[in-house]
């Protein structure tokens, strides 16, 4: 009687195909097909994706899943239980655009809350023949916390002094005239910054998930694909997110969502698909 993998072998042959183009038309490893017809099953993931490739694999060889998973299961690698129909969970995720300034504070805890949880260090002793009611100098955690804000400033201006040059200089030879000296400079109001036309968001693997990104053309229709493909663990993939998309996953659990140095997850476990707009 023909091994798993004896059988997986000839039914490729038999088809006139390499490993590489099966790994191409499946999307699954080709050292993991490999591994497959050498009868090692060890392929470094759960039991459930190895099922999973498994079927896959057989399904594309026109070979019976059903018995290639019983034989699986008959060399101690679990039991066979019944495939339930699949089954999406629909989720919707807004990523609201934050500032420079806001993901900053929003990544990095306050001074006051860290002085707060960090452990009281031992205060020096003072000699007994010194003064205890002398001045130490300032507190650096107070010092830290005025220089990040006057870095912050002076970093809003420059930018904003650098916008003026660039709106002014598409403009006519013609110089503007110097605003009144009665009119105080905070009056003038600066010109908006540039709007970006494209962004990218960047698709993080926690494991191996298969993923399929298509435009949204409505709540219910989708248009073409952006991005297909099988991303293994810790595998990052960046798409362009020019508009509506709908990001479908075999393991919702298993992908993370980068924008701007920022992760989301998919709000949702198992196969499913959730909605950018």
């Amino acid at each position: 009687m023909q091994t798993i993998g004896e059988r997986l072998e000839d039914a490729r042959k038999k088809k006139g195909i390499s490993i590489r183009e099966a790994a191409e038309s499946t999307k699954i490893r080709g050292d993991y097909l490999q591994k497959f017809e050498s009868n090692h099953f060890d392929i470094g993931l759960t039991e459930i994706y190895t099922r999973g490739f498994l079927r896959s694999y057989a399904n594309f060889l026109k070979l019976p899943a059903d018995r290639i998973l019983a034989d699986f299961a008959a060399l101690g690698h679990g039991e066979v239980r019944p495939r339930q129909p699949s089954r999406e969970i629909y989720g919707r995720m807004d990523i609201s655009v934050a500032t420079a300034g806001e993901a900053s504070d929003r990544a990095a805890p306050p001074e006051d809350t860290l002085a707060e949880t960090a452990p009281s260090r031992a205060q020096p002793r003072y000699p007994r023949s010194g003064n205890p009611n002398l001045p130490t100098g300032p507190d650096p955690a107070i010092i830290f916390k005025y220089a990040k804000w006057g870095g912050g400033i002076v970093l809003l201006i420059v930018a904003v002094l650098v916008v003026r040059s660039l709106f002014n200089g598409g403009g006519s030879a013609t110089p503007a005239p110097a605003p009144s000296r009665s009119t105080p400079a905070s009056s003038q109001a600066a010109a908006p910054a540039p709007v970006p036309t494209e962004r990218i968001i960047t698709l993080v693997a926690l494991d191996v998930v298969r993923v399929n990104v298509k435009q949204k053309i409505s709540d219910d229709a989708e248009g073409e694909d952006i991005f297909l493909g099988t991303l293994a663990r810790g595998q990052r993939q960046t798409v362009p997110w020019t508009g509506p998309i709908f990001i479908h996953a075999s393991a919702g659990q298993n992908l993370e969502i980068e924008f701007q140095g920022r992760r989301y997850p998919t709000q949702f476990t198992g196969a499913g698909r959730c909605a950018m707009n």
